[in-house]
């Protein structure tokens, strides 16, 4: 009888165990995996409730549109957690070093995430966890209000300086690189494009964000 009990604990031990590890695996996919529509604003918040939470306390926090700052990071990752610039090739075809050291949602370079940290006494904060990737952004556009006079409602503007800084942009080096302005021009349109998507959807966000 008390072999059978042992094995009976040993069992549930195990089932216990695997159940945990199982809900830990799926957790993970969930937190980390982008959206399965990149492309729609709505459908991205009514897959992932909580990043509409971080989205809207970011707003609150910094006064940048949910819709100016939620389009910045689709362009800078498509919402890959852990993005990276691309490597460089040597030779045309060997794997080399990378541009720079961004990384992340918001593909923020080591320093200036130091900078934010420090700035905002978010010691803790992380580069792929998306709460803290979208404060990022509002706190960065707010900086480029602060110090340039870039208005947190003009994503083409906030976008060019978002990536050559604010000394960049007050000194036009996005000038003369057309790639870089046909960027921001498609960050602007999707930004306008996902603020009228938002206005249809955001009554039922809210009803239901702080749920979780």
């Amino acid at each position: 009888m008390g072999t059978t009990l042992r094995e009976g604990r040993r069992q549930r031990r195990r089932s216990a165990t695997r159940l945990g590890v199982a809900a830990g695996l799926l957790a993970v996919g969930c937190a980390t995996t982008p959206p399965a529509n990149v492309e729609n604003i709505c459908a991205i918040f009514d897959e992932k409730s909580r990043w509409y939470r971080a989205a809207r306390e970011s707003e609150e926090r910094w006064g940048t549109p949910i819709h100016v700052q939620m389009a910045i990071i689709r362009q800078e990752s498509t919402f890959e957690f852990d993005a990276r610039p691309p490597r460089r090739r040597l030779l045309g075809f060997i794997p080399w070093t990378r541009p720079s050291d961004a990384y992340g949602y918001a593909q923020a370079l080591d320093s200036t995430w130091n900078w934010y940290r420090d700035d905002t006494g978010r010691r803790f904060a992380e580069r792929d966890r998306f709460a803290d990737a979208i404060d990022f952004v509002g706190w960065y556009t707010h900086v480029s209000q602060q110090s340039v006079g870039i208005s947190k409602w003009d994503p083409y503007n906030q976008y060019l300086a978002y990536h050559e800084g604010q000394t960049g942009w007050r000194h036009n080096s996005y000038r003369g690189k057309r790639w870089l302005t046909d960027t921001a021009r498609q960050v602007d349109y999707r930004a306008r494009e996902w603020g009228a998507q938002l206005r249809r959807c955001e009554a039922d966000l809210d009803d239901g964000w702080w749920i979780f």
